[in-house]
């Protein structure tokens, strides 16, 4: 083996977290010992331990944060205790060359502080901006917990040997904010495998009758704006008159049953469907059916410099896409998306009724996305940026014992 590597991740259970699970995979595949430490899933992911494909995983069990604030303060003094128990336990085995910590939280530092003095070395691996995550996620912006926040962060990035940023605006704010020097960040974007993204023949039962198929493909929390997409459905139904289409929602989260419930008072619950989460078959399936995908973040501190996972994987199907104008959504769509006034649901339901209506330029924008896709934006590029920065990284590491 070319070292151990130990990956913590809270917010998400492994392998359901996409992206650490591709990162997981990939650092098995050149060599490396990988060691996950993750919650357990609900419905999935439940098992204290095991091993898939060569990824020793170990879990904990924690529930997700409810009652604003503090809330989140309960859930991270939990998983806290939880990963440095585990990651205590993983040493006592053998050696942990670098501890890759994924965040949200950004506590989870204080893991590899503990490990530092036995040689190992801290990879930050920024999945979310914390302190944007709290302004966006609470009306009163986080209150003194948006200052830890801050605080946290700034002590993350001063104890990182290297940082893996999503995108370039992350890759920014690790240098600036973070005081990173510019050598030791690199970018690894989140990005559909496309072995696992393939195109299948469109079933038309899908759209239940219906001339056109809308689909969401995504998690459900209370930043996702899936509220947004219901509200301009209800527009594109009552207001602009439309009624061949009908939608499907696939994915989970916090805001699940919120947002079911908001789809019966709205009055659409008739052409709207929620699967919860799918299996692959039929994610391709459908994707390879709907005419048009939602991608309805709302503009916030952390949307606008975030890339979105489902806005890729829609243009990996070949897909057109709506989305609201946002900064890293238009680098990652560019021409594969139309874009609407920020947080405008009536523009949504409007560009979704033109889309609809032109077939030729639905056929562009799709074979743009997928040729994007293909070119640089896939998994394969990202595999490769991933494990070039890891070379990198034990190319100044201590010597391995």
């Amino acid at each position: 083996m070319s070292g151990h590597i130990l990956i913590l991740v809270e917010n998400l259970s492994v392998p359901f977290d996409r992206r650490v699970w591709q990162e997981s995979r990939a650092l098995v595949g050149a060599g490396y010992q990988v060691t996950v430490i993750c919650p357990k899933g609900a419905k999935q992911d439940t098992e204290a331990e095991a091993t898939i494909e060569g990824v020793r995983i170990l879990r904990y069990p924690l529930r997700a944060a409810t009652g604003g604030p503090l809330g989140y303060l309960r859930e991270y003094s939990l998983a806290l205790w939880h990963t440095l128990r585990l990651a205590v336990q993983v040493r006592r085995r053998g050696p942990v060359h670098v501890v890759h910590a994924c965040n949200p939280p950004d506590l989870l530092f204080l893991i590899a502080l503990v490990l530092r003095p036995f040689g190992t070395k801290f990879v930050f691996d920024q999945h979310d901006l914390v302190p944007e995550l709290f302004l966006s996620r609470f009306s009163s912006g986080g209150g003194p917990l948006l200052l830890v926040s801050k605080l946290v962060e700034r002590m993350t990035f001063a104890l990182a040997d290297a940082v893996i940023s999503t995108n370039e605006s992350y890759r920014k704010v690790a240098i600036e904010r973070g005081k990173m020097a510019a050598e030791r960040v690199s970018v690894v974007r989140s990005a559909p495998d496309l072995s696992r993204f393939i195109p299948r023949d469109p079933d038309p039962s899908l759209s239940r009758g219906k001339k056109y198929l809308g689909a969401y493909l995504g998690v459900m929390g209370p930043q996702d704006g899936v509220d947004y997409a219901l509200r301009a459905v209800a527009h594109l139904r009552n207001e602009i008159g439309r009624t061949d289409t009908h939608f499907v929602f696939m994915g989970g989260g916090d805001a699940f049953d919120d947002m079911v419930a908001l789809s019966k008072e709205l009055g659409i619950d008739d052409i709207v469907e929620f699967t919860g989460r799918v299996p692959d078959e039929f994610l391709q399936t459908c994707l390879s059916t709907a005419d048009i995908c939602l991608s309805p973040d709302p503009k916030n501190p952390l949307n606008d410099v975030s890339t979105m996972n489902k806005v890729v994987e829609y243009m990996a199907m070949a897909r057109p896409l709506v989305s609201f104008e946002l900064v890293e959504a238009r680098v990652s769509a560019a021409e594969a998306a139309v874009y609407v006034p920020a947080n405008d649901e009536a523009a949504f339901a409007v560009a979704i009724d033109e889309l609809l209506d032109d077939p030729v330029r639905r056929k562009e924008m799709g074979e743009f996305g997928r040729d994007r896709v293909q070119r640089e934006l896939s998994w394969d590029t990202s595999r490769g940026n991933l494990i070039a920065f890891y070379e990198r990284v034990f190319a100044t590491s201590v010597t391995k014992k």
